[in-house]
């Protein structure tokens, strides 16, 4: 039998997001069902929450996307699994079927599913799907970002005193709430305001959509960033590393902007 081969032509793009938007929709009918209901939670040591409506979310996600696509290796975060059923060679789903779980927890509704297709070191298609509002958030490599069907692009804020910033913390806090904390003083002086929402997936999104000028956030995984950064700069932003470099979805460091910002928030982080 041949060696699959990973997908190459945009229309195998267009195809991997249709997956994968069918895949958050499934896991976001689980967020709708256990929203009101009494969740098992337990503590992931020091990396924060898990409920059963993570682990159910993600298994209904991955049920789609393994079908769809069975030699695609996969990384999540609740199984950590990778090559389950391929491998990365081929390409890789990148999938985080609640983030904002403490949020979930707290019946405050920033939360999502996130899923990201990765065919060798690129993200090609990406999807994240907030499921209290309804907001589906998708984006092809070179093909734009959209909300519900609608082209987004980030905003034109050029004056860092009149924008709108998000940023997260680590739940690792003794690591790095010192420097994050000293971070956000500086922004909080500089900018309009700062918010805090909780789930880094969003926040890319939300900067996608130019709700907000631009977002930073240090030690975050994979399934947090991949697809928001995706939609960001099909939405004509950019997303670095702190340094400006290029961004690396499984690295340690994530800043996004409108492009006008970017050196301006670099520069305090």
């Amino acid at each position: 039998m041949p060696k699959p081969s990973a997908p190459k032509l945009d229309m195998e793009y267009e195809a991997l997001l249709a997956y994968a938007v069918e895949a958050a929709f499934e896991a976001g009918k689980v967020m709708r069902k256990h929203f009101t209901r009494k969740l098992r939670v337990r503590e992931k040591g020091k990396l924060g929450l898990v409920t059963n409506a993570d682990i159910e979310a993600e298994a209904v996600a991955l049920k789609v996307l393994k079908k769809a696509q069975p030699h695609f290796a996969l990384l999540t975060e609740e199984t950590h699994s990778k090559g389950t059923m391929g491998s990365k060679d081929l390409g890789m789903w990148i999938v985080d079927p609640l983030d904002g779980t403490t949020n979930f927890v707290h019946r405050f509704p920033m939360f999502c599913t996130t899923i990201a297709a990765q065919v060798g070191k690129e993200i090609v298609a990406a999807v994240t799907y907030h499921p209290i509002l309804d907001d589906l958030y998708t984006a092809v490599r070179g093909k734009g970002a959209y909300v519900n069907g609608t082209r987004m692009k980030v905003s034109s804020t050029a004056k860092i005193c009149e924008s709108l910033l998000s940023t997260g913390f680590t739940y690792q806090q003794h690591k790095a709430l010192h420097t994050e904390m000293s971070s956000f003083e500086k922004l909080s002086g500089s900018a309009r305001a700062v918010r805090r929402p909780g789930s880094a997936a969003l926040d890319l999104a939300y900067t996608a959509r130019g709700v907000f000028d631009g977002f930073w956030e240090r030690h975050l995984s994979p399934w947090d960033v991949a697809a928001g950064s995706l939609l960001v700069s099909e939405a004509g932003g950019m997303v670095t590393d702190f340094d400006g470099d290029k961004f690396n979805a499984h690295g340690d460091e994530v800043l996004a902007s409108n492009g006008l910002l970017h050196k301006q928030i670099m520069r305090k982080i």
